[in-house]
C-alpha cells in the first residue's frame, strides 16, 4: 500500500475542498477495506461515495494508482498491494487449487445473465470440461477436489456474486457429488476479476503483471523520470496504507530515501484518509486514531493478541532492568532464543494463567510459542529467525500489556 519527489509540485485533485473531511475519510476507509460497497447493502455509504466520487477517484489515482469504479449498483476500488505478503490471501483457502476453482467459478458466471439460475452440477461439469481442454484434470469423485470447490463456492457466496437458492455445497462435497445446489447469478460477478490491458499469458510472472498494470496507469506521464517518481510514490503509499508497519530496512533503497525525505508530504496525504503518523528511528509508524469496524486492527480481539501484549510488557521490563538483557541485530531487532521465549511464556502462564483461555493454558510451551510467532509475523512485529531463535521487531516494543493484578517479581 522516489527520487526526489517535491511535495510542492504535486497538484491536489479536483474537488480538493472535500478531501480530508469526515465524509471523505469514511468513504475512503470503506473502499480500502471492503471488496466493494453496494447500493443494496449500504445505500447511505454508497450515496456518500457517489457524492465524493471525483475527489476520491482523483486522490486514489494520483497518489496510490488505484482505479475507482462506480456503477448504478456498486463502488469498487481496484487495489494492488505494494508488496505481496502471506496474510493477503483469501481467508479460508488452503491450497492453490482453491484459488483456481474460485477463478473458474467466476469464469463460468461471466456467461450467465443477471438472475439466471443454474445447478451446481452444471457448473462443475462445465469447469471440468473446460479444464480438460487445457490439459488440467479435475476429478469430482475425489474428496479433496470437492472440498476445494466447496471453499471456492463459499467465498463466491460471501461476496454475493453467487446466490444459493436451495441446497448446500458442503453436502455436495460430503456426499460424493450426489447432492445438488440451485444457484442464481448476480451482476456483481462481472466486477471481481480485474480487467488487464493485455493478455495474462504475456506476463511471465506476478511482478511482470503488476508492472503491466503500472504502465497502464502511467500513460499520461510523458518522461521516464516522471514515471519513476509516480511509480515510487504509488508503491510507498500502497504499502503504508495496506500493511501494519513498514520498517526502513524493508524498503528498497530509493523508496527508503523517499520515505525519509518526503515524510511531511506522505503524512499529509495519508491524513486525508484518517491515518496519523510519527517518525521513529527504525521507521515511519502509522495508526488509526479511532476504533473502526472497517479494518483489522492490532491488538485483535483474539486471545493471542493478549499474549503478544503481555510478552511486550515482559520484554520492556527485562530491558528496563538490564538494557543488555537481549542481543540486538544491526536493525535494532531483539534476538531471542526459542527456549528463552518459551520460558517467558511459561512464567507469564504461572502468574496470569487464570486470565488465559483454556486452549492456551493447555498448550505446551513450544506450540504456544509457535502460535505467537505466527501472530507476530502476520502483524510484522517479529519473525522466525531460524530453528533456534526469533527476532522481535521494534514495533512490538511500542506496546506494553499488563494484567490488573501485576506484581513485580522479587
Amino acid at each position: 500500500m522516489k527520487r526526489v519527489h517535491q511535495a510542492s509540485t504535486s497538484t491536489e485533485p479536483s474537488g480538493g475542498e472535500t478531501i480530508g473531511t469526515d465524509e471523505f475519510r469514511t468513504a475512503a476507509q470503506a473502499l480500502l477495506n471492503r471488496p466493494w460497497v453496494t447500493k443494496a447493502d449500504d445505500p447511505e455509504l454508497f450515496r456518500l461515495i457517489k457524492m465524493h466520487y471525483g475527489p476520491l477517484r482523483d486522490w486514489f489515482y494520483n497518489h496510490v494508482g488505484y482505479g475507482l469504479i462506480l456503477t448504478r449498483h456498486l463502488a469498487k476500488l481496484e487495489k494492488i498491494p505494494g508488496s505481496f505478503q502471506p496474510w493477503m490471501g483469501i481467508e479460508g483457502f488452503q491450497s492453490p487449487r482453491d484459488y483456481g476453482f474460485f477463478t473458474y467459478g467466476l469464469w463460468y458466471l461471466e456467461g450467465k445473465g443477471n438472475g439466471e439460475q443454474f445447478l451446481l452440477s452444471e457448473m462443475v461439469d462445465s469447469i471440468r470440461e473446460h479444464l480438460l481442454g487445457i490439459e488440467i484434470h479435475v476429478d469430482w469423485t475425489l474428496y479433496d477436489h470437492r472440498q476445494s470447490m466447496a471453499r471456492a463456492l463459499k467465498k463466491l457466496r460471501q461476496l454475493q456474486v453467487l446466490v444459493a437458492i436451495e441446497g448446500e455445497e458442503w453436502e455436495w462435497a460430503r456426499e460424493g457429488g450426489d447432492s445438488n445446489v440451485l444457484y442464481e447469478s448476480s451482476p456483481l460477478a462481472h466486477y471481481v476479476l480485474r480487467r488487464f490491458p493485455r493478455e495474462l499469458a504475456a506476463s511471465g510472472s506476478v511482478d511482470a503483471l503488476i508492472e503491466t498494470l503500472a504502465e497502464s496507469r502511467l500513460e499520461q506521464v510523458g518522461d521516464e523520470e516522471g514515471a519513476d517518481v509516480v511509480r515510487r510514490r504509488h508503491r510507498v503509499l500502497r504499502r503504508l496504507l495496506l500493511e501494519p508497519i513498514v520498517y526502513d530496512w524493508q524498503w528498497e533503497e530509493e523508496e527508503r530515501r523517499y520515505v525519509q525525505t518526503q515524510r511531511s508530504f506522505i503524512l499529509r496525504q495519508l491524513s486525508h484518509v484518517g491515518l496519523e503518523g510519527s517518525r521513529f528511528r527504525e521507521g515511519l509508524y502509522l495508526s488509526w486514531p479511532e476504533l473502526t469496524g472497517e479494518m483489522a486492527l492490532f491488538p485483535t480481539s483474539a486471545a493471542i493478541s493478549d499474549l503478544a501484549l503481555a510478552l511486550a510488557g515482559e520484554l520492556r521490563r527485562r530491558i528496563g532492568a538490564d538494557p543488555r538483557a537481549f542481543d540486538r541485530d544491526d536493525r535494532g531487532n531483539l534476538v531471542v532464543s526459542l527456549s528463552e521465549l518459551e520460558g517467558m511464556l511459561m512464567r507469564l502462564k504461572d502468574r496470569h494463567g487464570a486470565y488465559w483461555t483454556k486452549d492456551h493454558r493447555e498448550k505446551t510451551s513450544a506450540v504456544l510459542a509457535e502460535e505467537l510467532i505466527e501472530h507476530l509475523e502476520m502483524w510484522n512485529l517479529g519473525a522466525r529467525d531460524d530453528t533456534a531463535s526469533v527476532r522481535i521487531y521494534p514495533g512490538l516494543l511500542l506496546w506494553q500489556g499488563e494484567y490488573d493484578d501485576w506484581k513485580d517479581e522479587a
